[in-house]
């Protein structure tokens, strides 16, 4: 890896880092959206979605790799969290016995979520913000 390279290799994981949260902002919503959702196209209720992260991984010197950033590498069902089951016979999705099966999202979860994924977006901007000052100290003392 070049000097450049080397220079601008923060730039490039904190780049990583604003994308990946942005992608699992955008789940969140979705989970939020469709948080009392009974009927979906694939039938039964909404699933809440996670996203999966996993690291960008780069070659370094002596064969080793080194992690360069993150990304959002797939948007997965929870399968984990069990349905809400509530009694309201006078729903348009009880079964016989008045039971509804209601999304297995928590908004509370899902809002707790969301401010941890938007301190960590604002971090990354954060390390952005400063690389750009500085570069510009820098061009200003070499001059």
């Amino acid at each position: 890896m070049s000097g450049i390279d080397k220079l601008f290799s923060g730039m490039r994981a904190s780049s990583s880092g604003l994308a990946a949260e942005r992608a699992r902002m955008d789940v969140i919503a979705e989970n939020i959206a469709n948080a009392r959702t009974t009927r979906t196209p694939e039938g039964g209720p909404y699933r809440r979605k996670v996203v999966r992260f996993e690291p960008l991984l780069q070659a370094a010197e002596a064969g080793r790799t080194e992690v360069a950033g993150v990304r959002a590498s797939g948007i997965l069902p929870d399968y984990a969290t069990p349905f809400q089951v509530i009694h309201d016979p006078s729903h348009p999705d009880a079964d016989a016995d008045g039971f509804v099966r209601l999304p297995n999202v928590n908004t509370v979860i899902e809002m707790a979520d969301l401010i941890t994924s938007v301190r960590a977006y604002e971090a990354n901007l954060s390390v952005q913000q400063n690389f750009m000052q500085m570069a510009e100290r820098a061009l200003q003392l070499a001059r």
